[in-house]
C-alpha cells in the first residue's frame, strides 16, 4: 500500500514510492544509471563547472542506494523489467531531491565523491551543436526547480501531476510555477526539446577526459614550493605573532561567471568538419569549417575570446563595433570558429555563436591595437551566410567566402554591360580586395558569386558591401505581367535584373551601417504616361535589416535609362517598422505630381496588381476603375489615395496614416 498524503504548502496530493529493498534498487540502479545521472547532471547548477558537474551527477545517483532497505533474498528468475518501475520511481525521487538540494549549495563540496579522482585531469561531456548550446544557455539562466521541471516533464516523461508530486516530494517549494515556467521553455526550444536533452551535449556517461593548463599548473607548483618554504620558515616567529583576522570567505562564482569562463576557454571552441557542408541540409555558418593558418593557436583565440568576454566594460582596451540591433552580450557558451589567420597585417579571428558573427583583429607587428566587431547573424542561409567581411582597407574588403561558393567576381552595378571580373580567392577562402564605392556614385561594385552544384544551389546571386560584416544580398521582383502570377523575389544576375539595379545603385551607399541583411527592388507597377511620353515604373526598395524591420522607399522613374528613381514623399514620417513590400504587404498604392514634356501638369497613381480601383480625393479628385490613375491637373498640395482590393477592404496611399476608429 502507498501513503497518500497532502504535502505540507502545496495542496499537492504525495504518493511516495515505498522504500524498495537494497538488491531491487542496486539492480534498477544499474539498469538506469544513464537515465538518472543524465537527470542529475541537467539539474545541478552551471556554476558548478562542467568537470565538477559530471562528478556530481555521478555521486547523487551512486549515493542514492544509502537509504535502501536492507536486502531482500535474490529471486532464482530475475524480476521482470516493468516490475521495477516503483524501484524506479523511487531511485528518481532520491536523484532529484538530492540534486536541489546541491543546487542551493553553489559551493557543495565533492571531497567524499566515490569516484576515481586523478590529479590534473578533467572530464567533461562533448560539445552538441548551436541548438544544444542555446538550450545549456537556456536553462542556466532559470532555476534548479524549473530544470528539474523542465527534465521530468520533457526527459522522463511524466505527467503534470506525477511530476508535481515528485518535486513537492522532493522539497521544491512551488512546484506548479516551476512546471508553468518549465513548459514556457520547452514551447521555446520547440518540439525537438526531447532529442536535445538525449544529446551528447547532456550525457554525463559520454565524457572526454583532457589535462587542466598545464603552465597554469607548473607555475602554482612553484608557488606553492616557495610558500612552503616562507611558511617553514616563518613558524618559529609565528607564535610570537598576534592571531591575524580571519579571512572573508571566497564569495560564490554567479552561472554567468561560469558560462563566460566556459564560453572563453578556446578548447572548447566547436570546429565543423571540413566537409560537412557538402552533405547537409542545414546550409549556413554552422557548415562552415575552421580555416586559416593560426586555427591552432591557442594564445590568439584566448585574446579573442577574451575580448570578446569583457565586451563592451569600460575598463577593456579592446574597442568595440556593435552593428544595430545586435545585442552586446558576452558569449554564455562556446563559439564556433570560422577562421583565424594573418589579413592585410592584422591577425583576424571570425566566430559565429549562432546569433551572432565576431570579428577580432590586432595588429602583426608596430603599434595600433585590437578592435572587437559584434554583428547579428540569426538564420543566414545560403545567400546571406555566403561571405564575411574580414579585412578593410583602403583598397577594399576582403571577403572569407562560404565552402559552397565555386566561383566570385566583382561588376558594378551602374554598369550592367560589362562582364564582371573575376576575383582571386586564396586557398583559404579569402578573396582580393573588393573596391568601394566611389563618391558621387561614379560606381558601385558589387560581389557576385556563384554557389556549388554539391549543394544542388547551382546559382549566382549579387552581395553588396555595406560596411558590416555580412554583405546585403541584392534581389528583385519584376513588374506583374497581363494575367501573370505574382512574381517572387529573384536573384539580380539576369539581365533585366542587373539593368533594374543599375537605377538602384546609387542608394545602396545610404544604407551603410545600419543593419541590413537583404535589399530587394519591386517593381510594383508600370504606367503608359500621359501624351505618349513612354512607360514610367513604379518601385518599392525594401531594405530589411536583421532584426526584422526595414527601411521601405517608393519611388517612380521615368522612361530615360539613365534616369535615376523620384522618390514619392509620403505625409508623414517613414514608419520605423513595417510589411511594405514583404511577402505580408503586397499591396502598394502610391501617386505623385508629374510635368509633361509639353509644360502640362498630371496627377499620376499606380498600384500593384491585385488593386481593381483607384480614388483620389483632395486637390484632385477622381476614381478610374483598374491599377493606374492620371489626371491633368493646376491644382498643387497633398491628394488622399484609397485602393479598392477583393477581399481586403480598402487600401490607403502609402504613407497614409491608418484611419482612426470614429473617424471619417
Amino acid at each position: 500500500m502507498q501513503s497518500h498524503d497532502i504535502l505540507p504548502g502545496t495542496g499537492i496530493p504525495s504518493a511516495a514510492p515505498p522504500r524498495p529493498g537494497l538488491s531491487d534498487a542496486e539492480a534498477a540502479l544499474v539498469e538506469h544509471y544513464p537515465r538518472l545521472v543524465r537527470l542529475a547532471h541537467l539539474i545541478l547548477p552551471p556554476a558548478l563547472g562542467r568537470h565538477r558537474r559530471v562528478l556530481a551527477a555521478h555521486a547523487l545517483v551512486q549515493r542514492s542506494l544509502a537509504a535502501a532497505g536492507p536486502a531482500r533474498a535474490r529471486p532464482r528468475v530475475p524480476a521482470p523489467r516493468g516490475a521495477r518501475e516503483p524501484v524506479l520511481a523511487w531511485l528518481r525521487q532520491r536523484v532529484v531531491s538530492a540534486a536541489l538540494r546541491a543546487a542551493g549549495r553553489p559551493r557543495w563540496s565533492l571531497r567524499r565523491t566515490p569516484l576515481p579522482a586523478v590529479f590534473g585531469l578533467r572530464v567533461f561531456p562533448r560539445a552538441g551543436g548551436d541548438d544544444e548550446t542555446a538550450l545549456e544557455a537556456a536553462l542556466a539562466a532559470v532555476t534548479p526547480e524549473v530544470r528539474a521541471a523542465f527534465a521530468l516533464r520533457v526527459l522522463e516523461g511524466l505527467a503534470d501531476h506525477a511530476a508535481a508530486a515528485l518535486l513537492a516530494g522532493a522539497g521544491a517549494p512551488r512546484p506548479d510555477e516551476a512546471l508553468r515556467a518549465a513548459e514556457r521553455l520547452r514551447a521555446t526550444v520547440g518540439a525537438h526539446a526531447e532529442s536535445l536533452l538525449h544529446g551528447v551535449e547532456f550525457d554525463p556517461c559520454t565524457v572526454q577526459a583532457r589535462p587542466t593548463d598545464l603552465l597554469r599548473r607548473r607555475r602554482r607548483a612553484r608557488v606553492a614550493a616557495l610558500a612552503a618554504t616562507v611558511l617553514l620558515t616563518a613558524t618559529t616567529a609565528a607564535v610570537l605573532t598576534p592571531r591575524p583576522a580571519p579571512r572573508a570567505p571566497v564569495p560564490p562564482v554567479g552561472a554567468v561567471t561560469a558560462a563566460s569562463a566556459r564560453a572563453a576557454d578556446p578548447a572548447l571552441l566547436l570546429r565543423t568538419p571540413a566537409e560537412r557542408w557538402a552533405d547537409t541540409a542545414r546550409v549556413d555558418l554552422s557548415a562552415w569549417p575552421a580555416r586559416g593558418s593560426r586555427t591552432g593557436d591557442t594564445a590568439l583565440l584566448s585574446r579573442a575570446l577574451g575580448a570578446w568576454a569583457r565586451g563592451t566594460d569600460e575598463r577593456t582596451e579592446v574597442p568595440v563595433t556593435v552593428a544595430p540591433g545586435t545585442p552586446a552580450s558576452p558569449p554564455v557558451a562556446p563559439a564556433r570558429l570560422l577562421f583565424a589567420g594573418p589579413v592585410d597585417g592584422s591577425a583576424v579571428v571570425l566566430l559565429h555563436d549562432g546569433g551572432r558573427l565576431v570579428r577580432y583583429a590586432e595588429p602583426l607587428t608596430g603599434g595600433g591595437g585590437a578592435e572587437l566587431h559584434l554583428a547579428r547573424a540569426d538564420d543566414a542561409d545560403v545567400t546571406a551566410g555566403a561571405a564575411v567581411a574580414v579585412s578593410r582597407t583602403p583598397l577594399g574588403a576582403r571577403f572569407l567566402l562560404a565552402p559552397w561558393i565555386d566561383e566570385s567576381a566583382v561588376r558594378d552595378l551602374l554598369r550592367p554591360g560589362v562582364p564582371a571580373r573575376r576575383l582571386n580567392v586564396s586557398a583559404d577562402g579569402v578573396t582580393d580586395p573588393v573596391p568601394s564605392a566611389e563618391g558621387e556614385c561614379r560606381s558601385a561594385p558589387a560581389l557576385q558569386v556563384r554557389s556549388s552544384t554539391r549543394i544542388v544551389e547551382d546559382h549566382s546571386f549579387l552581395l553588396a558591401d555595406l560596411g558590416e560584416l555580412a554583405p546585403a544580398h541584392l534581389t528583385w521582383t519584376p513588374a506583374p505581367g497581363t494575367g501573370a502570377p505574382a512574381r517572387q523575389p529573384r536573384e539580380a544576375t539576369s539581365a533585366e535584373g542587373l539593368a533594374a539595379w543599375a537605377r538602384s545603385a546609387c542608394a545602396l551607399p545610404g544604407l551603410r551601417g545600419t543593419g541590413v541583411r537583404a535589399v530587394n527592388r519591386w517593381e510594383f507597377a508600370r504606367q503608359a504616361l500621359p501624351e505618349g511620353a513612354g512607360l514610367a515604373t513604379w518601385t518599392c526598395t525594401r531594405a530589411e535589416r536583421w532584426d526584422g524591420r526595414a527601411r521601405v522607399e517608393v519611388a517612380w522613374e521615368r522612361p530615360d535609362a539613365r534616369s535615376r528613381p523620384t522618390p514619392v514623399r509620403a505625409p508623414g514620417p517613414p514608419p520605423p517598422d513595417t510589411a511594405a513590400c514583404s511577402r505580408f504587404g503586397q499591396h502598394l498604392l502610391a501617386g505623385t505630381y508629374w510635368t509633361a514634356p509639353s509644360g502640362a501638369r498630371y496627377y499620376l497613381a499606380a498600384g500593384s496588381r491585385a488593386l481593381t480601383a483607384i480614388t483620389a480625393r483632395g486637390p484632385v479628385s477622381a476614381t478610374v476603375r483598374g491599377r493606374v490613375l492620371a489626371v491633368r491637373t493646376h491644382a498643387d498640395g497633398r491628394v488622399r489615395l484609397t485602393g479598392a482590393v477583393p477581399g481586403s477592404g480598402e487600401l490607403r496611399g502609402w504613407g497614409e496614416p491608418e484611419r482612426a476608429p470614429g473617424g471619417p
